[in-house]
């Protein structure tokens, strides 16, 4: 009993000496990741701003002849008048980063679209009027930018294409108007293209707490840099769930280039219906496994039509990079700049082949074109429309190509250099115009405070120097 007591005495002692060491350890593990959490805090939070918009909504009012009818509904003998509107103010908080020294800044989309005022608080507590340089609200990126701040703090852009699922992340921002927060967590998933935020989304998925008031904010890696902007949350509470988006940098940074040099967002497209290739479908083509996505039909003139795709071919890889989901190549074709050459390998009967296609530019939407045309008239005080052969005939212009005008701000800049409805401009500086869409193109590269039209009545054509609104 004795000895046995004495084996007993020194197992209890290893054991103290082996579990002192061991917690020993584990503290200072923790101590060092805490350590790197405030030194990634102590960097990045000086240039994650606050941003506080306000704008003006219109809400339809409906006005009764009679006082009584508002509450007991249209009485006979009285008319009811037709709605109005009425003006309220709302304001709305985000978050966004500086990505210059000069004062270009990351957020969302939602955060300022529409926005009357965008006012842009420091970490230092200083306050600026930012000015909106633009918006996709395709992919929820937007730039805005402040000016006379000096040399402003920065933070560092990574490669969301290095990111791995597991990988610590840390989500900074103004969460409720809580400025300057950092919360922490991992990298739960990539390429999150069917959340339905957006429609060209590849979404980061994150643990790390993103609620009301971190959109726009950045998304950290452990080095420091910023590998996503925090976006939305999937919530059936209002709170956090422990599932949070946030879009890629690299995908933001395409977007912010775009915005910077024209103003907008143009993508490609490729002019194919897809579907995606399940093990049914790879089976009766006789694909060994399932993959790609199958080309159901080729519109005709489209950049696939030209590079000799087919209906009943299959995509499995684009660029090297293989194939699997429709969305997500949807989304790689769409976020390649128009006109670039992409190498495809298909599999077509029995066989893979490589082809190269060479991009065409999506058409904008109904939405994306009313915008732009809103823009054009702001900036040149001018509207104009494609000529069709029917207007065309009946004003003379059979032989003309070109844009009609059809609506002078009267008074302005435009209308004092002596543009009229009626009359059609072929040329912007020189470079000619067939249709809307080259007009826009062309008025948008505009980088000085004038430009050069040249317009016809259909008997004289002469240049017309035109200064535009700031």
């Amino acid at each position: 009993m004795r000895r046995i007591k004495t084996i007993a005495g020194v197992c209890a002692v290893l054991s103290i000496c082996v579990a002192e060491p061991v917690k020993a350890k584990n503290t200072e593990m923790l101590r060092k990741t805490g350590n790197a959490f405030s030194d990634i805090a102590k960097e990045a939070l000086p240039a994650v701003v606050f941003i506080d918009v306000e704008s003006t909504v219109e809400v339809p009012v409906r006005q009764y002849a009679n006082p009584f009818d508002q509450f007991f509904g249209q009485r006979r003998g009285y008319s009811q008048q037709p709605p109005s509107t009425q003006e309220y103010h709302q304001q709305g908080q985000g978050s966004g980063f500086i990505i210059t020294k000069d004062g270009y800044i990351l957020t969302n989309n939602h955060v300022v679209n529409d926005a009357d005022k965008i006012t842009v608080t420091l970490g230092d507590g200083r306050e600026f009027e930012a000015r909106l340089i633009g918006t996709d609200p395709k992919t929820e990126v937007a730039l805005i930018k402040i000016e006379d701040g000096g040399e402003l703090p920065t933070v560092p852009l990574g490669d969301s294409d290095a990111l791995n699922v597991g990988e610590w992340v840390l989500a900074a921002g103004n969460p409720f108007g809580l400025s300057q927060t950092i919360t922490a967590g991992i990298v739960s998933a990539k390429g999150r293209d069917e959340t339905g935020i957006a429609e060209y989304g590849n979404f980061i998925q994150t643990d790390a707490a993103i609620n009301p008031g971190n959109s726009g904010g950045p998304l950290l890696n452990i080095d420091g840099e910023v590998i996503g902007i925090n976006t939305a949350i999937y919530t059936r509470s209002g709170g956090y769930m422990g599932i949070g988006f946030a879009i890629p940098i690299n995908q933001a940074i395409s977007i912010k280039d775009q915005l910077i040099k024209y103003g907008k967002v143009s993508r490609s497209v490729l002019g194919v219906y897809l579907q995606e290739v399940d093990e049914d479908l790879a089976a009766s083509f006789d694909m060994e496994e399932k993959g790609g996505v199958l080309i159901n039909q080729v519109l005709e003139d489209s950049a696939a039509d030209e590079a000799g795709l087919q209906g009943g071919d299959i995509v499995v890889e684009m660029d090297g990079k293989k194939v699997m989901k429709l969305q997500s190549f949807r989304n790689r074709v769409a976020n390649t700049p128009p006109n670039s050459k992409i190498e495809l390998k298909i599999f077509r009967d029995g066989k893979y082949i490589e082809i190269s296609a060479i991009t065409k530019e999506m058409e904008p939407s109904d939405g994306e074109v009313a915008a732009t045309a809103n823009e054009i008239y702001e900036k040149l005080g001018i509207s104009v429309e494609n000529m069709d052969s029917e207007t065309a005939r009946r004003l003379g212009y059979e032989d003309l190509e070109g844009v009609i005008i059809t609506e002078v701000e009267q008074g302005g800049e435009a209308w004092n250099a002596g543009l009229r409805p009626g009359k059609v401009i072929t040329s912007v500086n020189r470079q000619d115009v067939h249709n809307v869409r080259d007009f826009e193109v062309a008025i948008r590269n505009v980088e000085e405070s004038r430009v050069l039209l040249l317009v016809t009545d259909g008997l004289v054509s002469r240049f017309i120097v035109v200064n535009l609104d700031d």
